[in-house]
């Protein structure tokens, strides 16, 4: 037989319960000091690491807390809402000379309360003094369906769209 096969008859199996660890050691019996110490150092590391990184979660959930304060009373919402209402102000003053930005000045008048095809759209645009492709025109109301601004409804080919929402309800 062979005799590396055989454990060594010095061999020492250890169970360790430290604090919420729990840990089986097998080693050498004249290494048994050294690994014992160097679990031990390695479980109050990981316990030190634990708790700082708990008492750091901590603070963030304060400053969460601190922030959901703030704007629940308002201070960061009238920022937002002057914000708003400028890029409508934009919008509507005429300085929406892209595509989408066409689109969504239509959209903001109330355009789309009724289903409209691609071809109408196409059409009210050029009324208003802008030459986009019918393909332009046709990507930029799939985004707009995409962010759920319009909603599309019919067959390929054959698309109707109209408001998902009003402008009243919208970010934009």
């Amino acid at each position: 037989m062979n005799e590396s096969l055989a454990p060594p008859s010095n061999e020492v199996k250890i169970k360790l319960k430290h604090r919420d660890w729990e840990v089986e050691i097998n080693c050498l019996e004249s290494k048994v000091k050294t690994i014992v110490e160097d679990v031990l150092s390695g479980i109050d590391t990981s316990t030190a690491t634990t708790q700082s990184l708990n008492s750091k979660i901590a603070e963030f959930q304060r400053e969460i807390n601190s922030l959901k304060l703030q704007i629940n009373s308002g201070i960061y919402q009238t920022h937002k809402v002057k914000s708003i209402s400028a890029q409508r102000v934009d919008i509507l003053r005429g300085g929406a000379t892209t595509c989408r930005g066409i689109l969504e000045k239509l959209w903001y008048e109330g355009y789309f309360e009724t289903e409209k095809p691609l071809g109408e759209i196409h059409e009210e645009i050029s009324r208003r003094g802008y030459n986009y492709d019918r393909t332009a025109v046709s990507h930029s109301l799939t985004d707009m369906v995409r962010e759920s601004i319009l909603t599309r409804i019919g067959t390929m080919r054959s698309y109707r769209y109209a408001q998902k929402r009003p402008p009243s309800e919208s970010p934009l």
